[in-house]
């Protein structure tokens, strides 16, 4: 009787430990399937394209409401050997086809992003692939911040030991195309003093001085796993605007001679005075998203919504830059302030509760910036 007792105990945690091992098998391939599902690959198209780059479009000093002033005029006004508020530049954009001529809308929200490229986003996990088309007249690239990627997805040269194919990713020729592949690990997501979200940003890095000068920069946003809408955003997140606070200086830019050319009264005279200080001083466009003297359009909010500014530099020495926001308080890593600080290569993530409605004033805090017009306005509806 205990042998056969014994015997049935033994029969019934057999049966136990297999609806275990069973279970077990079943919520590993739940998760594995879960996993698949949350884990995909982005796809972007963006080429580097030609524009003329209009600084301030409407024309006036929109922070005073007037007509540029004389000490305005400086960066602003055309001449015979000054070439005013319009320079020929390479930005990144956005394409729907494979054959890039279809040029994607950019919707109303990401108006303010001006100059900048494309927001490429990404959930940790996913696979971020960027099929890139140079249509400027220099051989450029794309090379990422924050996420990983192999030798011929880097879009940079240096004396790294690659030859062949791991370098063709480094300088994409006029007409060429490349098709960049980066990973979003765990490290390229936000850290545990961060949101849901983080910035990183990409830009051209053939030649990286005259290659941003020139225009060639872009935000790449990453969003915690989990916490993503499908389109990579983040959940908790009602709206999104991303800054970029930079002294683009088109003495450096690959298009100087061109916007001699083009947008001075006397080209050749001043061919042979580029090196004159006023000339140079001149072409130091100290601007929001390519935008000066509160230019920049679209940055509108409502009261009370959830907030994420994306604040970013990039430049030389002189891109020291101290953001400030008007009416308003902000959240930088857990710290309440109203102004934050960035050095060339910054990239910041910001939280805003906004509520005081009106337009406010949005500008780097650089006295010598103020007056070169790096200044934004900035609307909180009710």
């Amino acid at each position: 009787m205990n042998n056969s007792r014994q015997s049935f105990t033994y029969y019934r945690l057999g049966q136990y430990q297999g609806l275990k091992v069973l279970l077990l098998l079943f919520v590993t391939m739940l998760i594995g399937c879960t996993s698949a599902i949350a884990q995909q690959t982005r796809t972007y198209r963006i080429a580097a394209i030609e524009v003329d780059w209009d600084y301030a479009p409407t024309g006036i000093n929109q922070i005073s409401g007037n007509a540029f002033g004389e000490s305005e005029n400086v960066f602003v006004q055309s001449g015979k050997q000054r070439i005013g508020k319009v320079y020929r530049k390479a930005v990144y954009r956005e394409y729907t086809d494979a054959a890039f001529t279809a040029a994607k809308a950019v919707a109303p929200q990401w108006e303010h992003l001006g100059a900048l490229g494309p927001v490429i986003r990404g959930e940790v996990g996913d696979t971020i692939q960027v099929v890139f088309k140079n249509m400027t007249s220099f051989p450029t690239s794309i090379h990422p911040h924050g996420v990983s990627y192999l030798k011929n997805s880097e879009g940079a040269p240096y004396n790294d030991g690659t030859s062949g194919a791991d370098m063709a990713d480094d300088a994409v020729p006029s007409g060429g195309t490349h098709t960049y592949i980066w990973q979003v690990p765990e490290r390229a997501g936000p850290g545990p003093m961060d949101g849901s979200s983080v910035l990183w940003m990409y830009h051209a890095h053939t030649d990286e001085p005259a290659d941003t000068n020139t225009g060639l920069v872009g935000p790449l946003i990453v969003t915690r796993k989990g916490n993503a809408n499908p389109d990579g955003s983040p959940k908790d997140i009602d709206r999104e605007f991303v800054t970029l606070f930079t002294v683009f200086n088109e003495n450096a830019s690959h298009y100087l001679e061109h916007n001699v050319n083009h947008f001075t009264g006397k080209p050749k005279k001043t061919m042979k005075n580029l090196d004159d200080p006023e000339f140079q001083e001149s072409n130091l466009m100290h601007s929001v998203n390519g935008y000066v003297y509160g230019n920049l359009p679209g940055l509108t909010m409502q009261q009370g919504e959830r907030v994420r500014w994306y604040v970013l530099s990039i430049g030389t020495e002189v891109d020291l830059h101290t953001p400030h926001w008007h009416g308003q308080t902000v959240l930088w890593m857990g710290s309440r302030m109203d102004m934050v600080e960035l050095l060339p290569g910054s990239m910041k993530t910001i939280d805003m509760a906004p509520d005081n409605p009106g337009t406010w004033l949005y500008h780097c805090h650089v006295n010598d910036h103020i007056t070169a017009g790096m200044m934004a306005l900035f609307t909180v509806t009710e």
